[in-house]
């Protein structure tokens, strides 16, 4: 089975670089931040090696008070939270993509396997945007729009967007390095690199045994 990954930053491909399986053929790439660099790899990716499933793993901030630093999150769905083009009634006829993107059912059903006995882990609903969420109003704002959210990042929905238009089935698989509620805000991402994401690395390894 051929597998793609794809991490934003070069401290989330450290993490993730001697990752082997000998019932895999894995293919690590970083993207870059943001949606365009995010949409970019993707389909080069797709294009150059065709993988059967593509891992959008890495960093994200949670936005939803069930969640604490270093809480691994699972996108059931994710869509776009700077996404705007009027009153749409029929977002995929009107817009040419679905507003909300599905995980593939079979990467979710055993990634749920894999943690099923971990209070840890969340699942539920990823907002991308070309933002970095730093203040309470701009949480708010997203939660507003769409109040089942449950964090936010830069590239999944990207990623998932392509994946969707090129017939390959995506999941993301996020680890919360903030909670942009709380005071110490800027601190709580600082403090986060120390070992935080190693967690998000043990789970990627376990799901990629299993699938």
């Amino acid at each position: 089975m051929k597998i793609g990954i794809i991490v934003a930053m070069s401290k989330e491909y450290e993490l993730l670089q001697g990752i082997q399986l000998p019932q895999h053929e894995i293919f690590l790439i970083k993207s870059g931040i943001g949606k365009v660099n995010a949409a970019i790899s993707t389909l080069n990716l797709i294009n150059q090696h065709q993988p059967h499933l593509i891992i959008n793993s890495g960093v994200a901030g949670g936005i939803d008070t069930c969640l604490q630093v270093a809480d691994l999150v699972v996108g059931t769905q994710t869509c776009y939270h700077d996404f705007f083009a009027g009153e749409v009634s029929d977002h995929a006829k009107e817009l040419g993509f679905e507003q909300f993107i599905q995980a593939d059912a079979h990467a979710l059903q055993v990634v749920k396997e894999v943690v099923k006995d971990r209070e840890d882990v969340k699942f539920g609903l990823g907002c991308t945007g070309d933002q970095f969420i730093t203040t309470k109003q701009e949480l708010f704002h997203i939660k507003d729009k769409f109040n089942q959210a449950l964090f936010v990042d830069m590239e999944s929905n990207a990623i998932a967007h392509v994946c969707s238009k090129m017939n390959v089935p995506f999941i993301s698989l996020r680890i919360i390095s903030d909670t942009p509620w709380v005071e110490d805000h800027a601190n709580q991402y600082a403090n986060f690199w120390e070992d935080a994401p190693q967690k998000n690395f043990e789970l990627v390894k376990n799901i990629l045994q299993a699938l």
